[in-house]
């Protein structure tokens, strides 16, 4: 490239290769990101859904290296239809982004959901509501009062006795989420998860006489066909269940089998609280924290499991985000089953020091915020989507 040319980035990580074999852009030239917060079909989809409303569209960032260029930044995030942009690093950018694609985003909702069905089904549920109990909750009305009003409104909204449950199944998952975030993030930072995408990159295909190994299905286990039942018979415009509980959170103890019941919510919010405390103690800023947490999950791609299921989020989205989520989904099945739940069955004490600062923390009144700054419209997604990717064009 010629001197004092900008080079435009939709994604930092380029950045991240780069450090992870030591070298750096040309100090000659401008670098700057756009970064969209959502896949590529999502961000399409809201550009033409709010074409004719102003500032509809996902929210992006912009990295700036040298100054020279954040006017063209700005002026390409508003030409991409993003209602509000927000300024970080590109360094800040590829880790937060690649952190959360591992993280609640993609890889920890879908080991929690295969947990959580498979500990529903055992414990005598039908496998129509474990599937309902879990997806359908989460990816209806949990993502949308979340987006509209945050996560303190789920449990503000919860009975007593439902906020009782919610602390117990919180209290457990907190920990061992962090534990596997914190390495994520430490994997992330070092390059570790950047040079094992390369990698992985080169397995798909053939060499020195050992065969390719392109990514496997992720949605061909019992509980993803029970989806494709309940979906075929979902009322349309239906965001999941409500009983027993409002808000898409379903605890409780049913009657028959007397099975202690904790919800898909609950263990994800306790995701969430983990992840967004990792960001914030690594120097991240609220607004990067609360895009790659809460409003890129609920915003553009939770919709895109309710309409078909945990491959059509996943492999919607970047190759470095298919590979992250493979990788990391069974970690966080595995703590959860192990450590979590077992806890749960267990009774073990609540901790409530860490109650106490879910319930305080200052990050609700970002997210308050944030929730105003949200697209103008709902993202639409019909399972016969035309705007995926061309392999995913079918209707289920």
């Amino acid at each position: 490239m010629k001197p004092n040319s900008i080079l435009g980035l939709s994604h930092g990580f380029l950045l991240g290769h780069l450090q992870s074999i030591g070298i750096d852009f040309p100090k000659n030239m401008s670098v700057i990101a756009v970064c969209p917060k959502g896949m590529g079909p999502s961000v399409r989809r809201l550009y033409v859904q709010g074409k004719e409303i102003n500032g509809a569209g996902i929210n992006a960032s912009f990295a700036d290296v040298d100054g020279r260029a954040t006017d063209v930044a700005l002026g390409w995030s508003i030409a991409l239809g993003s209602p509000f942009t927000f300024a970080t690093t590109l360094e800040q950018e590829y880790k937060s982004d690649i952190f959360g694609e591992r993280g609640i985003l993609l890889g920890a909702v879908h080991g929690v959901v295969e947990c959580l069905f498979r500990k529903y089904t055992e414990n005598g549920m039908s496998e129509d509501l474990a599937y309902k109990n879990t997806v359908e909750c989460i990816t209806g009305i949990v993502s949308k009062t979340i987006s509209a009003k945050g996560m303190l409104a789920v449990y503000d909204s919860l009975s007593e006795d439902g906020k009782k449950e919610f602390e117990a199944a919180y209290s457990a998952s907190y920990y061992p989420c962090m534990d596997i975030l914190y390495e994520c993030y430490e994997d992330v930072a070092t390059g570790s998860e950047i040079r094992s995408v390369v990698l992985a990159g080169r397995r798909f295909y053939e060499k020195e006489g050992l065969p390719a190994f392109p990514m496997g299905k992720i949605d061909q286990t019992r509980m993803w066909k029970v989806g494709e039942r309940v979906r075929a018979t979902r009322p349309k415009g239906d965001l999941g269940p409500l009983y027993p509980f409002t808000a898409g959170v379903f605890v409780g103890t049913y009657d028959g089998p007397g099975i202690k019941v904790v919800s898909l919510f609950l263990d994800q919010s306790s995701h969430f609280y983990s992840m967004i405390e990792v960001l914030r103690k690594k120097g991240h800023s609220y607004s990067e924290i609360i895009n790659e947490s809460l409003i890129e999950a609920v915003d553009s791609l939770n919709p895109f499991m309710h309409a078909r299921g945990v491959s059509f989020m996943v492999d919607n989205c970047s190759t470095t985000a298919r590979l992250g989520s493979r990788k990391w989904a069974p970690r966080f099945d595995y703590v959860l089953t192990q450590q979590a739940l077992v806890a749960v069955d267990a009774g073990a004490p609540i901790n409530q020091d860490l109650m106490s600062n879910f319930v305080s923390d200052p990050v609700h009144k970002a997210i308050d915020v944030c929730a105003q700054l949200r697209p103008t419209v709902d993202i639409s997604v019909p399972a016969d989507a035309d705007f995926v990717r061309p392999e995913l064009r079918q209707s289920q």
